[in-house]
């Protein structure tokens, strides 16, 4: 089963008088670029975490998000009146010195200043268990994540399966219109020839390029190789996970195919069948983006 690299995961973890809520979310990206915003007082164990969180999601551009609340009424947090007296100074100072007004709401301006509310619990060491619980919250986190992503792969995989069979039956439409097309391409030929006037040809000379020229409009082998892809693409969906890479390779060739069918197809009807085919390829391609 194919897993996409969209996700989204939220755990919470209670700790004495705490509520620990970790964040998780994922788009796709070539790589793990994991990015971890947390308080100040966690940032001893954001080595672990990312180490932890990059084992299990693997690949996709994932945002992490800790955060804290308190519980109950008690609180350390405390409004820091020694540091905003201190910014009040300067900033009536930095005032008058650019003859500027001071602020109208002193408070409001001074309470989204750094360091505004001190908190002595995030001064004091990390105790074991709450380094333990914000794992827990993490580790939960990622697992609704991976979720999340189990459900979304299914979701493109049933696209995925559609849009093959989509191709394959294009493709199954093509057959009748190859004689069809010699045919044609044979009587506008001679149609040409017999407008020059006063030029002999030799036949059998004729008949020989007209079989090279013919030969090298063949499709047959063009048609096996992309039904050869078209199957290969579903085998790769049935064989675990972490084949996104692979499905983009496999995509690419089953174009290329696509391609020159178009290429050698100089019939309208199949011109019509070839532009169905790409704009089925171009779905797979842009949703392969997302395949872990």
């Amino acid at each position: 089963m194919i897993l996409s690299m969209t996700g989204f995961g939220k755990a919470v973890v209670i700790f004495n008088n705490k509520k620990i809520t970790a964040e998780i979310k994922s788009l796709n990206s070539k790589q793990l670029d994991l990015a971890i915003r947390l308080p100040q007082q966690y940032r001893e164990i954001e080595l672990e975490l990312r180490n932890m969180v990059a084992k299990m999601l693997e690949r996709g551009k994932v945002d992490l998000y800790i955060y804290t609340e308190t519980t109950d009424a008690t609180t350390t947090a405390a409004i820091n009146i020694p540091m905003l007296a201190a910014y009040k100074q300067q900033l009536q100072e930095m005032a008058r010195a650019l003859e500027i007004p001071e602020p109208q709401d002193w408070f409001a301006t001074l309470m989204r200043l750094p360091e505004a509310i001190k908190n002595d619990a995030g001064n004091s060491e990390l105790e074991e268990e709450e380094i333990i619980a914000i794992k827990q919250a993490t580790e939960k986190a990622a697992m609704a994540l991976i979720e999340f992503r189990q459900q979304e792969g299914h979701r493109l995989e049933t696209f995925f399966r559609q849009k093959i069979s989509n191709i394959r039956g294009l493709l199954n439409e093509v057959g009748p219109y190859e004689t069809e097309r010699i045919a044609k391409i044979k009587a506008r030929i001679l149609d040409s020839l017999s407008k020059l006037e006063g030029v002999e040809y030799d036949h059998n000379r004729f008949e020989q390029e007209m079989i090279f020229y013919i030969e090298k409009l063949d499709i047959n082998e063009e048609k096996l190789r992309l039904a050869n892809h078209l199957d290969y693409f579903i085998d790769t969906l049935d064989n675990g996970h972490g084949q996104g890479k692979k499905l983009g390779f496999i995509s690419q060739e089953m174009g290329r195919e696509i391609n020159t069918l178009g290429s050698k197809s100089n019939h309208a009807e199949m011109q019509i069948l070839v532009v169905k085919m790409k704009d089925e390829l171009e779905q797979i391609k842009e949703q392969v983006l997302n395949v872990m």
